[in-house]
C-alpha cells in the first residue's frame, strides 16, 4: 500500500512539474523563430517598425524564457530524488543527452540571449541578426538533446547491460541519438511549438485589432504568424503519421489505448470519433476473456475502414493487435531485426523476465563465491531473457495497460484540434490579404479564445505519449515502480504541495507581466 501510495504521489509530481514546464517552453521556442524573421525584415528594409515590432513579441519571449528555465531545473532534479533506481539503471545513457542540453545548447542560449535582450545599438545590425537566430536555434538544440533522452525511453537502443554494476551502459551514441524514434519525436515536438507560437501571436494581435489599437503591427504579426503556423502544422501532421508508424511497430499497446482497440481484425479500422464504454473493464480479462470480449467498448463511434492498417503499414489487410491480443499474444509481427516472430503472451514474458532477474542475482551470487562456472550459466541464461526483463516487475497482466479512457480522449482532442488550426490559419491569411481582417470581429474573438486552446492541444499530445507508456519508465525494461527512490510518502506528498504553490505564483507573476507588457503595446 505505501509503495502504491509512493509511486502514485511520485507520478503526480513528475507530471505537475513536467506540465508546468510545458506551459513555458513551447512558446519560447516557437516565438524565437517568428522574431528572428521579425528582426532579418528590419535589417533588410532598415524600417523602424520592425525593430519595433521585434522588439515587443522579444519581451514576450524573455518573459517565457526565464521562467522555464526555473521550472525545467526542478524537473530534472527529480530524477535524483524521487526517480534514483531508474538513474543508477540507465543514467550512463539518459544523462549523456541531458549534459550535452546542459553544457552545448543551454550555454548557446543564454550567452547569445544577453547580446539578442540587450546589444540593440551596442553590436551592429548584423551581428544582433545573428545572436538572435542563434537563440532560436539554441532553443531547438536545447529540445533535441532533451526529446533524444525520452525517445530513448520509448525506444532503448546503442545499449549493453553491465551485469557486474547492473546498469545499461551506452554503446553507440549514434543509435541513441539517430534512432527514428528521436528524429521523428524532435520534429513533431519542435513543429508543435511553432504552432503554439503563431497561436498565441495571432491571438494576442486580435486583441488589439479588438481594441483598434496598433493595427499595422498587429495585422503584419498575423501575417508572419499565420504562414509560419500553417507550413509549421503541415510538417506536424506529417510527422504525426510517422509518430504513429513508429508507435505501431515499438508500442503496440499505446496505439491500441490511443484506439480503444481491445480486439482487432484484419484490416483494422480507425476510430476518427468516438465515446467509450465506461463499464468496458480491463480486469476482466483475467476472469474471462469471452465475456470481456463480448462487451463492446464504444457507446458510439465513427470509424474509417481499415484505416489504421493503412496508418500503420500502408497495408488495407494488415492485422494490428488490440489490448486483449497483445496480452494473450499469438499473433505475427515483425520484430527489430525484420525477422517474423509470434508474439509471447504476457504472463510468459512475466516468467521469462522473472527469470532474467534471477539470473541476474544468481551471478552476483557465483560472483561473490569465486564461482566461475555459475557465473557463465547465470549469465547466459540472462542474456537470453534480458528483452523481458522489466516484465519481470509485472504483478498480473493487466497491468500492462495504460489509462485507456484518458489516452484515448487526449489523442482526439489533439487531433480535433490540430484540424482547427490549419482552419484558423487559413482564415488569418484569408482575411489579413483581403484587409477585411480588422473587421471580423467573430475571428478576432475566435483567434483570442484559440489560445488557450493551443495550450490544451499540447498538453494532450503529452499525456498520449507518456500515459500512453504506462507503466514503463524504459520500454519493457524498467516499470515506474521499479524506478522509485526509497524516500517516504509523506516527504514526496510535501515536495509537491511546495512545487504546485510555487509553480502556480510563477504563472500568475508570468500571466500579469505578460498582461502588462501587452496592455502597454509596442514602444513608440
Amino acid at each position: 500500500m505505501l509503495l502504491a501510495s509512493l509511486l502514485g504521489l511520485s507520478r503526480l509530481q513528475f507530471a505537475l512539474t513536467a506540465m508546468f514546464h510545458w506551459i513555458f517552453v513551447p512558446l519560447t521556442i516557437g516565438l524565437g523563430f517568428i522574431i528572428a524573421i521579425m528582426e532579418t525584415y528590419y535589417v533588410r528594409t532598415g524600417n523602424e517598425f520592425w525593430k519595433r515590432t521585434t522588439k515587443f513579441w522579444m519581451k514576450i519571449f524573455a518573459i517565457n524564457f526565464a521562467i522555464g528555465i526555473a521550472t525545467g531545473i526542478i524537473l530534472e532534479f527529480q530524477f535524483g530524488t524521487n526517480w534514483s533506481n531508474y538513474s543508477w539503471f540507465v543514467g550512463d545513457i539518459f544523462g549523456a543527452p541531458l549534459a550535452i542540453e546542459g553544457i552545448f545548447a543551454f550555454f548557446l542560449e543564454t550567452t547569445f540571449f544577453a547580446i539578442m535582450f540587450f546589444g540593440w545599438n551596442k553590436v551592429s545590425k548584423n551581428v544582433h541578426l545573428l545572436s538572435t537566430w542563434l537563440v532560436a536555434f539554441g532553443t531547438v538544440l536545447s529540445a533535441m538533446w532533451i526529446l533524444v533522452a525520452n525517445a530513448w525511453m520509448q525506444y532503448p537502443v546503442g545499449m549493453e547491460f553491465n551485469p557486474d554494476t547492473a546498469r545499461n551502459e551506452m554503446v553507440d551514441f549514434w543509435a541513441v541519438a539517430l534512432s527514428p524514434i528521436a528524429l521523428n519525436k524532435f520534429i513533431h515536438t519542435v513543429t508543435n511549438c511553432f504552432v503554439v507560437a503563431a497561436v498565441a501571436v495571432t491571438g494576442i494581435s486580435s486583441w488589439y485589432l479588438l481594441k483598434k489599437r496598433e493595427e499595422e503591427f498587429a495585422r503584419k504579426s498575423i501575417r508572419i504568424a499565420s504562414v509560419f503556423g500553417l507550413i509549421s502544422l503541415i510538417i506536424l501532421i506529417w510527422s504525426g503519421d510517422g509518430s504513429a508508424y513508429h508507435v505501431a511497430k515499438k508500442q503496440p499497446m499505446k496505439l491500441a489505448a490511443m484506439e480503444g482497440l481491445y480486439r482487432s481484425q484484419i484490416g483494422t479500422p480507425i476510430v476518427a470519433f468516438g465515446i467509450l464504454n465506461p463499464k468496458k473493464s480491463i480486469s476482466r480479462l483475467e476472469r474471462d476473456s469471452l465475456g470481456f470480449a463480448l462487451q463492446q467498448p464504444y457507446l458510439f463511434n465513427i470509424s474509417i475502414p481499415k484505416g489504421l492498417s493503412l496508418l500503420v503499414d500502408r497495408k488495407s489487410n494488415t492485422f494490428v493487435p488490440g489490448i486483449e491480443d497483445i496480452i494473450q499474444g499469438g499473433y505475427t509481427y515483425i520484430n527489430n531485426q525484420g525477422e517474423e516472430v509470434i508474439a509471447l503472451p504476457v504472463r510468459e514474458r512475466m516468467k521469462r523476465g522473472r527469470v532474467a532477474i534471477g539470473a541476474l542475482a544468481s551471478y552476483h551470487k557465483a560472483k561473490e563465491v569465486g564461482d566461475d562456472q555459475g557465473k557463465e550459466i547465470a549469465l547466459a541464461t540472462l542474456k537470453e531473457n534480458f528483452g523481458h526483463f522489466g516484465y519481470g516487475y509485472i504483478e498480473k497482466p493487466t497491468d500492462i495497460v495504460p489509462n485507456v479512457p484518458l489516452t484515448f480522449y487526449a489523442f482526439r482532442i489533439m487531433v480535433i484540434l490540430g484540424g482547427f488550426f490549419i482552419l484558423l490559419f487559413s482564415l488569418a491569411i484569408y482575411l489579413e490579404r483581403k484587409g477585411i481582417i480588422y473587421r471580423t470581429r467573430w475571428f478576432l474573438v475566435l483567434s483570442i479564445v484559440s489560445v488557450p486552446l493551443v495550450y490544451i492541444c499540447t498538453q494532450a499530445g503529452w499525456i498520449v505519449a507518456e500515459v500512453g507508456r504506462q507503466p514503463w519508465t524504459i520500454q519493457d525494461l524498467l516499470t515506474t515502480g521499479a524506478s522509485l527512490s526509497g524516500v517516504s510518502a509523506s516527504s514526496v506528498m510535501t515536495t509537491t504541495i511546495m512545487f504546485f504553490v510555487l509553480f502556480s505564483v510563477l504563472l500568475a507573476a508570468e500571466l500579469t507581466i505578460l498582461f502588462k507588457v501587452i496592455h502597454k503595446g509596442p514602444a513608440q
